[in-house]
């Protein structure tokens, strides 16, 4: 669901401080914010002075007069991809409303307006005469000092939340996109246009279908529609690349492929290295901007936060000095809730809560909160919660609760009721106002879907660990999907789960050779869940086992002949041993035939045999 474009800001007159600081001269002028259109006879390009996947950077002057003066302006002109004639003007609408809501933002980059040069659009930006980029080439080893960088992230995290509050994403964020002004300040030189041309039509589809610059993106930036959707915490991840560059003088995945890059954040769940002996409040943010689950990073408020409170510690402890060597960050879990996830929703007076569920786990907790209200809070993170045929209130610490409205909670699994052939009807909730107001994501959709809790219904559950298998119904499934032998649908266990609801899929029993792909993904509306109880016959409850490793089958075959050549063997040494008793009887009979005469020998082997005595006649 869109977003309500906001009216544009009322025109207003100023005036403008140039020239020498010491010899300040003022312009007076008027706001051209309701109308950006720059005539093109008014620039001239100079050179090049930069270039990105998402158009050339040019030095330009721009020539303004009035009846007051005339002054030429050294500018930046951000000439974009080349755009066919037909759908200019869908183009020019885009970037005009992004040239409006940027009005007003202190951290990030004076849009001037918008222009055409030699037939493509360009935007045109204040100049700055460098960047951060540009400041760490010029330095022997690349690295800047602690103190310099969490002063950048600090303007730069503002910079950040100033695009956010108007809705827009940066999706670019990278040292050179972090412009140094005149008192040495950062400012954010990138305003969202990655966001605004990702999906165009407009645009070659190699350049519509790239959302960032790829050893800054996020897991989620690589297939948005798949694996997203992008939201604010996605360039948490691009802020801590960018931090951890300036750190390091390297930067994330140095050296690898866009191949080998995709394959470490996306299929890997890596991480980048982050320098060790860092203040624990900034490596431990650092290193929740690298979560897999966009949910789980932290958000610019605490991003700033810790920036500001790290600083102060880091003027007064004398700083930081780089080890020379990264600490690797553990893998992300696809279990379980961070801190900054935690942080991100507080309880008030008057809430509906429940217990809070575990991330994705099949496992079962004890529901100590079924659902309870919120009466009061206490210290050190608890609340006083009301539960039904409890007299007195519980002290319940706030983490461990999960606040619902509607019925519904962050979290939740959810159908929409008017299903939509663009995205998947079945998403996980990933915020839910008080008013009811919410955010969904959806395979299909590369943001998220935003709407009212009333146009959506509780939907079937899904955790790691589970196995699945296509719905009887399901001939063309949105994703591809293993067959067994013979042609039907395999079943696949869940790996992880995106936090659009996509099911990341394994197929255990199934032996996976050459270069078959080892993961799958799964629409959640288009699977059952499949358990041994729920197998109807033997044969279905034998090919569940199977499915449970590819060596299930080797192994029973394995046993089976195993017990076969067992069990011959045992057949083999019974038959022999009744032959030897048969012979040893036969030649019994035999000699008892050759000594008939000798009576006294044959009473002492009954003797011993039977242990009898035999009475026979002695011979005389």
């Amino acid at each position: 669901m869109a977003q309500d474009i906001g009216t544009p800001p009322v025109p207003f007159d100023f005036e403008l401080l140039v020239g020498d600081p010491e010899n300040l001269r003022t312009v007076k002028a008027s706001s051209s914010s309701t109308d950006p259109w720059i005539e093109p006879e008014r620039l001239k390009l100079r050179h090049r002075i930069g270039r990105g996947p998402f158009g050339d950077v040019w030095l330009a002057t721009h020539h303004q007069s009035t009846e007051d003066y005339d002054e030429y302006r050294e500018v930046a002109a951000k000439m974009l991809p080349p755009i066919r004639e037909e759908h200019m003007k869908t183009a020019l609408e885009k970037f005009c409303e992004l040239y409006f809501h940027c009005q007003g933002a202190a951290r990030v980059c004076w849009l001037l307006g918008i222009s055409i040069l030699n037939g493509r659009i360009c935007i045109i930006m204040n100049f700055y005469e460098g960047s951060v980029g540009d400041k760490m080439a010029r330095l022997r080893e690349g690295r800047i000092s602690l103190d310099d960088v969490l002063r950048y992230g600090i303007d730069l995290a503002q910079g950040i939340m100033e695009l956010h509050s108007k809705g827009i994403l940066v999706l670019n964020l990278k040292p050179s996109n972090v412009l140094l002004n005149d008192t040495d300040q950062a400012i954010l030189g990138d305003v969202g246009i990655p966001n605004l041309l990702f999906g165009s039509s407009f645009l070659s589809s190699d350049t519509a279908n790239r959302l960032g610059t790829p050893n800054y993106m996020a897991p989620e930036q690589w297939q948005p529609e798949v694996r997203g959707p992008v939201s604010f915490e996605t360039d948490s991840w691009g802020f801590g690349c960018t931090i951890v560059e300036m750190l390091i003088g390297n930067q994330p995945w140095y050296g690898c492929p866009v191949g080998e890059v995709y394959r470490s954040v996306v299929d890997k769940y890596e991480k980048p290295q982050i320098p060790g002996g860092l203040p624990s409040s900034v490596e431990n943010v650092l290193s929740g901007c690298f979560e897999y689950d966009l949910r789980n990073r932290p958000s610019m408020v605490d991003i700033l936060s810790v920036f500001r409170s790290s600083r102060n510690a880091v003027v007064n402890d004398g700083g930081w000095r780089y080890l020379g060597v990264p600490r690797t960050i553990a893998k992300s879990s696809s279990m379980g809730y961070t801190q900054w996830f935690l942080s991100k929703d507080h309880l008030q007076v008057g809430d509906t809560v429940r217990s809070r569920k575990p991330s994705n786990s099949c496992n079962t907790q004890n529901m100590e909160v079924p659902e309870g209200n919120v009466v009061g809070t206490a210290d050190h993170g608890f609340v006083l919660v009301r539960l039904h045929g409890v007299h007195d209130p519980v002290r319940i610490h706030a983490s461990t609760l999960e606040r619902l409205t509607n019925g519904l909670g962050a979290g939740d699994w959810v159908r929409i009721k008017e299903e939509d052939d663009k995205h998947s009807p079945v998403g996980i909730l990933h915020s839910i106002n008080r008013d009811g107001r919410v955010t969904v994501g959806f395979i299909g959709l590369r943001s998220l879907w935003k709407g009212n809790s009333a146009e959506l219904e509780m939907a079937e559950s899904y955790c790691v660990g589970q196995f699945i298998r296509l719905k009887p119904n399901v001939l063309s499934p949105r994703f591809e999907w293993s067959r067994r032998r013979g042609g039907a649908w395999a079943t696949g266990k869940i790996y992880w789960i995106l936090p659009n609801g996509c099911l990341v899929v394994k197929f255990p029993g199934m032996l996976n050779i050459w270069d078959a792909p080892s993961t799958f993904l799964a629409d959640p509306s288009e699977v059952d869940v499949v358990n041994f109880k729920n197998c109807p016959n033997m044969i279905e409850k034998y090919q569940h086992v199977e499915d449970h490793h590819w060596a299930v089958r080797p192994v029973l075959i394995a046993f089976g002949l195993l017990s076969t050549v067992k069990l011959g063997m045992s057949v083999g040494k019974k038959i022999g041993r009744n032959m030897n008793v048969n012979a040893i009887e036969n030649e019994s009979h035999y000699t008892d035939s050759q000594n008939g005469s000798s009576p006294t020998w044959t009473s002492s082997v009954a003797n011993i045999l039977f242990r009898e005595g035999v009475n026979l006649p002695t011979g005389r």
